[in-house]
Protein backbone atom coordinates (compact mmCIF):
# COMPACT_ATOMS: atom_id res chain seq x y z
CA UNK A 1 0.00 0.00 0.00
CA UNK A 2 2.82 2.38 0.93
CA UNK A 3 4.49 1.77 -2.45
CA UNK A 4 1.25 2.56 -4.27
CA UNK A 5 0.84 5.84 -2.36
CA UNK A 6 4.44 6.82 -3.21
CA UNK A 7 3.82 6.13 -6.92
CA UNK A 8 0.64 8.21 -6.81
CA UNK A 9 2.48 11.11 -5.13
CA UNK A 10 5.23 10.93 -7.78
CA UNK A 11 2.63 10.98 -10.55
CA UNK A 12 0.91 14.03 -9.05
CA UNK A 13 4.25 15.82 -8.71
CA UNK A 14 5.10 15.05 -12.35
CA UNK A 15 1.68 16.30 -13.48
CA UNK A 16 2.24 19.60 -11.68
CA UNK A 17 5.58 20.11 -13.44
CA UNK A 18 4.12 19.10 -16.81
CA UNK A 19 1.27 21.59 -16.41
CA UNK A 20 3.86 24.30 -15.73
CA UNK A 21 5.65 23.41 -18.97
CA UNK A 22 8.59 21.67 -17.25
CA UNK A 23 8.32 18.49 -19.31
CA UNK A 24 11.90 17.30 -18.77
CA UNK A 25 11.54 17.64 -14.99
CA UNK A 26 8.28 15.68 -15.16
CA UNK A 27 10.03 12.88 -17.10
CA UNK A 28 12.87 12.77 -14.56
CA UNK A 29 10.41 12.46 -11.68
CA UNK A 30 8.66 9.51 -13.32
CA UNK A 31 11.91 7.79 -14.21
CA UNK A 32 12.44 4.83 -11.89
CA UNK A 33 15.70 4.71 -9.99
CA UNK A 34 17.90 1.68 -10.45
CA UNK A 35 19.96 0.67 -7.44
CA UNK A 36 22.65 -1.88 -6.78
CA UNK A 37 23.47 -2.92 -3.23
CA UNK A 38 27.14 -3.52 -2.47
CA UNK A 39 27.59 -5.44 0.77
CA UNK A 40 31.02 -4.90 2.32
CA UNK A 41 32.63 -7.46 4.60
CA UNK A 42 35.36 -5.06 5.77
CA UNK A 43 38.36 -6.84 4.27
CA UNK A 44 40.83 -6.05 1.53
CA UNK A 45 38.86 -8.32 -0.77
CA UNK A 46 35.96 -5.82 -0.86
CA UNK A 47 37.77 -4.01 -3.67
CA UNK A 48 36.83 -6.70 -6.22
CA UNK A 49 33.15 -6.44 -5.30
CA UNK A 50 33.44 -2.65 -5.41
CA UNK A 51 34.90 -2.73 -8.94
CA UNK A 52 32.17 -5.10 -10.08
CA UNK A 53 29.45 -2.87 -8.59
CA UNK A 54 30.94 0.32 -10.09
CA UNK A 55 31.17 -1.24 -13.56
CA UNK A 56 27.58 -2.46 -13.28
CA UNK A 57 26.36 0.99 -12.18
CA UNK A 58 28.13 2.65 -15.12
CA UNK A 59 26.74 0.11 -17.58
CA UNK A 60 23.10 0.41 -16.53
CA UNK A 61 23.00 3.91 -15.05
CA UNK A 62 22.26 2.79 -11.49
CA UNK A 63 22.89 4.30 -8.07
CA UNK A 64 25.04 2.41 -5.59
CA UNK A 65 24.01 1.71 -2.04
CA UNK A 66 26.88 0.49 0.13
CA UNK A 67 25.86 -1.64 3.10
CA UNK A 68 28.26 -2.49 5.91
CA UNK A 69 27.94 -4.09 9.33
CA UNK A 70 31.62 -3.63 10.20
CA UNK A 71 33.68 -0.46 10.36
CA UNK A 72 35.44 0.19 7.08
CA UNK A 73 38.93 1.67 6.99
CA UNK A 74 38.61 5.43 6.35
CA UNK A 75 41.34 5.32 3.69
CA UNK A 76 39.48 2.61 1.77
CA UNK A 77 36.17 4.43 2.16
CA UNK A 78 37.73 7.70 0.97
CA UNK A 79 39.13 5.90 -2.09
CA UNK A 80 35.72 4.33 -2.86
CA UNK A 81 33.95 7.70 -2.52
CA UNK A 82 36.53 9.42 -4.70
CA UNK A 83 36.15 6.87 -7.48
CA UNK A 84 32.36 7.02 -7.32
CA UNK A 85 32.41 10.82 -7.60
CA UNK A 86 34.90 10.62 -10.47
CA UNK A 87 32.60 8.19 -12.32
CA UNK A 88 29.54 10.33 -11.56
CA UNK A 89 27.74 7.55 -9.69
CA UNK A 90 25.27 8.53 -6.98
CA UNK A 91 25.90 6.56 -3.81
CA UNK A 92 24.64 6.15 -0.27
CA UNK A 93 26.38 4.59 2.72
CA UNK A 94 24.25 2.45 5.00
CA UNK A 95 25.60 1.22 8.33
CA UNK A 96 23.78 -1.64 10.06
CA UNK A 97 24.58 -3.95 12.95
CA UNK A 98 24.42 -7.72 13.29
CA UNK A 99 25.27 -10.28 10.65
CA UNK A 100 25.81 -9.18 7.06
CA UNK A 101 23.44 -11.80 5.70
CA UNK A 102 20.62 -10.68 7.98
CA UNK A 103 21.28 -7.00 7.21
CA UNK A 104 21.11 -7.74 3.47
CA UNK A 105 17.86 -9.70 3.83
CA UNK A 106 16.26 -6.94 5.90
CA UNK A 107 17.47 -4.13 3.66
CA UNK A 108 16.34 -5.75 0.41
CA UNK A 109 12.95 -6.64 1.84
CA UNK A 110 12.37 -2.95 2.66
CA UNK A 111 13.83 -1.61 -0.61
CA UNK A 112 12.17 -3.20 -3.60
CA UNK A 113 14.11 -1.06 -6.09
CA UNK A 114 17.39 -2.97 -5.52
CA UNK A 115 18.30 -4.73 -8.79
CA UNK A 116 20.84 -7.08 -7.22
CA UNK A 117 23.25 -7.48 -4.32
CA UNK A 118 27.01 -7.76 -4.93
CA UNK A 119 29.05 -9.39 -2.18
CA UNK A 120 32.55 -10.84 -2.12
CA UNK A 121 33.46 -14.12 -0.44
CA UNK A 122 36.72 -15.17 1.18
CA UNK A 123 39.69 -15.94 -1.04
CA UNK A 124 39.73 -19.65 -0.25
CA UNK A 125 35.99 -20.14 -0.85
CA UNK A 126 35.39 -22.28 -3.98
CA UNK A 127 32.09 -20.95 -5.31
CA UNK A 128 31.76 -23.84 -7.76
CA UNK A 129 31.73 -26.65 -5.20
CA UNK A 130 28.50 -28.42 -4.23
CA UNK A 131 29.10 -27.45 -0.60
CA UNK A 132 29.40 -23.76 -1.56
CA UNK A 133 26.21 -23.94 -3.60
CA UNK A 134 24.35 -25.45 -0.64
CA UNK A 135 25.78 -22.84 1.79
CA UNK A 136 24.88 -19.96 -0.53
CA UNK A 137 21.37 -21.26 -1.20
CA UNK A 138 20.68 -21.87 2.50
CA UNK A 139 22.07 -18.52 3.63
CA UNK A 140 20.17 -16.48 1.07
CA UNK A 141 16.73 -18.08 1.11
CA UNK A 142 13.94 -15.54 0.65
CA UNK A 143 16.22 -12.81 -0.66
CA UNK A 144 14.04 -10.38 -2.62
CA UNK A 145 16.52 -9.85 -5.48
CA UNK A 146 19.39 -11.67 -7.23
CA UNK A 147 22.66 -12.17 -5.37
CA UNK A 148 25.98 -11.85 -7.21
CA UNK A 149 28.82 -13.54 -5.35
CA UNK A 150 32.29 -12.36 -6.34
CA UNK A 151 35.35 -14.45 -5.54
CA UNK A 152 38.93 -13.31 -6.03
CA UNK A 153 40.46 -14.91 -9.12
CA UNK A 154 37.14 -16.44 -10.20
CA UNK A 155 34.14 -15.25 -12.16
CA UNK A 156 31.01 -13.88 -10.50
CA UNK A 157 28.41 -16.42 -9.47
CA UNK A 158 24.73 -15.47 -9.37
CA UNK A 159 22.49 -17.18 -6.84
Amino acid sequence: MRRLIKKFEKAMEAIAFAEAGEFETAREILKEKRKILLALRGGASDSNAFKYAVNSCKRIGAELEILSVVSIDNGVLRKFKSELRKEGIEFFLVKKSGSLEEAIRNYTSLNSDILFVAVEVAEDFDIYSRKAERIINDAWKNLKCPLVVIARGQNAFAA
